[in-house]
């Protein structure tokens, strides 16, 4: 096998360069003596990855796996354990507070829960201008609003809903909300965490049709969440499949859905249903067998063995990312 690449190479030096990174939670056994040692619950393990300007990069995998904690620690809003985090050329990991802050009126974040993610006590003029008070205090009150009126007419909304609070939407209008408050800014990344799981299907279209608009418009890049590998691939230029906090395959997203590498994202893909009912009668989906291992307790060697149809001896030795002829990186022993 070859060595591995960088993720992504353009010849310039990217928005966000990750090497190595660690993110771990101690976890205290309840039930446990009181002076028994705290586990080690590793979230994230060892990630690495890469962002250009202006691209999309989709991060895919089961509930559990650590897509959420990862988007959450490429922000600062989890501690992190080890590793590196280079946001606009610059090491972040261990930052001063004022030095993250400069970094997040840059980047900003969509997230999961559309209703949760909105203040219920503020009305939306103040939840979407929030980011300008803080940011760009200079701004006087009127700049602030008539900002604030024209990002909520760029996603969809009125100027009449500027002093209605949010449980007065419905779930795409919280998400259009929400997006109206990260993009006030005007930053260079966004980072959505599963932003239409919690909408109905036509719904989940109105707001990626969305997002793509605003990424042309703005030439925003992309951090992009998703369970659903067809979004993932409808949206993204190049795709990371994680698994138990570990990349198992990062590439090009055509290479990567053509011929993806490692077993578990074979897997992964043939769970997503084809629209053409002759041939989702036909296909074969490849089910995984057993449950997802606890972090808490992560399996010796290749952290996917206990699930992998093609497991052998040598899997209990750590894969590492290695160049497949298809294209794509993949952490696994297969040829």
């Amino acid at each position: 096998m070859m060595p591995a690449t960088t993720p992504h190479d353009t010849g310039t030096e990217p928005l966000l360069a990750v090497d190595h990174l660690q993110v771990q939670f101690r976890v205290r056994n309840q039930s446990a003596l009181p002076w028994a040692p705290a586990r080690v619950l590793h979230a994230v393990n060892g990630v690495s990855l890469s962002l250009a300007a202006g691209e999309t990069l989709g991060l895919v995998g089961e509930s559990g796996c650590g897509k959420s904690t990862l988007a959450r620690a490429l922000l600062n809003l989890v501690p992190t354990a080890g590793g590196s985090i280079r946001w606009f050329g610059r090491e972040m990991r261990g930052a001063p507070d004022a030095d993250w802050k400069a970094v997040r009126s840059q980047v900003q974040m969509v997230f999961q829960d559309p209703l949760a993610s909105l203040n219920p006590r503020m009305n939306i003029a103040q939840i979407v201008g929030e980011p300008l008070r803080t940011h760009q205090p200079g701004l006087s009150q009127a700049e602030v609003l008539d900002r604030v009126r024209a990002m909520l007419e760029r996603v969809g909304l009125s100027a009449s809903h500027l002093y209605r609070y949010p449980h007065e939407f419905s779930g795409g209008q919280c998400q259009r909300i929400g997006i109206a408050r990260a993009l006030v800014l005007r930053p260079r990344v966004l980072v959505c965490d599963e932003p239409v799981s919690a909408l109905d299907v036509s719904i989940q279209a109105q707001i990626i049709n969305l997002l793509q608009d605003l990424q042309r418009e703005m030439q925003l890049a992309l951090v992009f969440i998703a369970h659903d590998l067809a979004v993932v691939r409808h949206l993204s230029r190049r795709v990371l499949v994680m698994y138990l906090g570990r990349v198992m395959e990062v590439g090009p997203r055509d290479a990567l859905f053509r011929s993806p590498h490692h077993p578990y994202t074979r897997a992964l893909q043939s769970a997503v249903p084809v629209p053409d009912p002759r041939v989702e009668r036909t296909k074969q989906v490849q089910l995984l067998k057993g449950d997802l291992p606890s972090p808490l307790d992560l399996p010796a060697g290749c952290v996917f063995r206990t699930r992998c149809p093609q497991a052998t001896d040598r899997c209990g030795t750590p894969p590492v990312l290695a160049t497949r002829p298809g294209g794509t990186e993949s952490a696994c022993w297969l040829d």
